[in-house]
């Protein structure tokens, strides 16, 4: 792999162009010393490109994106962004808090699905750039107020991308609200670690013994199941076109985090045999929704990636939780502060 004098730990910013509406978006490039780099824009503080060094060397980028800002602007697989107020799935876009009734748009009929028609992914971020001795990083912030899509609160959100020379590519989440209101935010990279192709081929291990069963419309029923003696069962490594046909419609579903005293714990492993690459991913989220890019279909509304062409690992809390008590809490109070961490690192075998 390459290493010292041709790279080196920096941080670059570029205009990326201007929304509909006529806002210029930025684009920042982290750069570390061994060849790793990671851009992202200030529009839905989108990840729109990873570029990672194969065992020979050679960099790809292992993350599937659009090339414009209009294409981003419209509505997509949400490439690369932060998903919120509420990342993922509350059926029929309806909770309850403290005894009133809340309806959100169900803009994945019959369920509310990543923050509704204009969500986190969908907004102007305030952004700056920061360089210390060993990272560099992007601090992104966002004020939704009360009422956006239906939730109630003025919510506050900061997300902090970072990199470091240990090829750790961090995000780090802290949010607070004046009014009691679900939150769970997540960031929905689709990855290739071959840089082309489909995803089937790759490995992949999830220290998750549970996983979340799912209705004909997506939602959890509400019980944990065992992933033993089923194909959801990735506790050793498979490839994950392996037993994808016994999944009706592929792999889409919220796998449990197996309870760890290290936080942030380990929770994904994946790897391309052919080019060596591997992705470690830890975090201090409860689940891990596992999504294998099953609705991508070449279009040009799909970036023009085939079926499969990409997969979301998206650390998260479970989905429908407001309707769930059982699940872990994702109600933000006043006072309180909401924090997640999720690390992405990458080596190579």
């Amino acid at each position: 792999m390459n290493t010292g004098n041709e790279f080196q730990l920096a941080i670059q910013s570029e205009p990326y162009g201007a929304t509909a509406d006529g806002q210029e978006i930025n684009q920042f490039l982290l750069s570390n010393d061994k060849g790793v780099s990671v851009s992202i824009i200030n529009y839905g503080a989108i990840v729109t490109a990873v570029y990672v060094p194969d065992r020979e060397g050679k960099t790809e980028n292992i993350t599937l994106g659009f090339d414009t800002l209009a294409e981003y602007e419209k509505k997509g697989p949400y490439f690369g962004a932060i998903c919120g107020r509420y990342a993922n799935r509350i059926a029929d876009g309806k909770f309850t808090l403290d005894g009133k009734e809340y309806q959100l748009a169900q803009n994945n009929p019959p369920s509310h699905l990543h923050g509704g028609e204009q969500g986190f992914d969908k907004k102007v971020w305030a952004a700056e750039s920061f360089s210390k001795k060993d990272e560099v990083g992007v601090r992104l912030s966002l004020v939704s107020p009360d009422g956006e899509e239906g939730y109630p609160g003025k919510l506050t959100l900061n997300v902090v991308y970072t990199l470091n020379n240990d090829n750790e590519f961090k995000i780090d989440y802290t949010a607070t609200s004046d009014q009691a209101t679900p939150i769970n935010v997540t960031n929905h990279c689709y990855w290739n670690l071959a840089g082309e192709g489909t995803i089937l081929d790759q490995e992949l291990v999830l220290n998750c013994d549970q996983y979340l069963p799912v209705s004909d419309v997506a939602i959890p029923t509400g019980k944990l199941a065992a992933v033993k003696e089923t194909p959801m069962d990735f506790t050793s490594a498979h490839k994950i076109g392996e037993r994808i046909a016994q999944v009706e419609g592929g792999y889409d579903h919220c796998w449990v985090v197996n309870p760890s005293e290290k936080q942030p714990a380990f929770t994904a492993r994946v790897k391309d045999p052919d080019s060596g690459r591997v992705m470690e991913i830890f975090t201090t989220e409860p689940g891990i929704q596992f999504y294998t890019g099953n609705f991508l279909d070449g279009t040009e509304a799909s970036g023009g990636y085939p079926k499969n062409g990409g997969l979301c690992l998206e650390a998260q809390h479970f989905p429908n939780s407001p309707n769930q008590p059982e699940f872990p809490n994702t109600i933000l109070k006043p006072g309180e502060v909401y924090e997640q961490t999720t690390v992405h690192k990458f080596s190579v075998e």
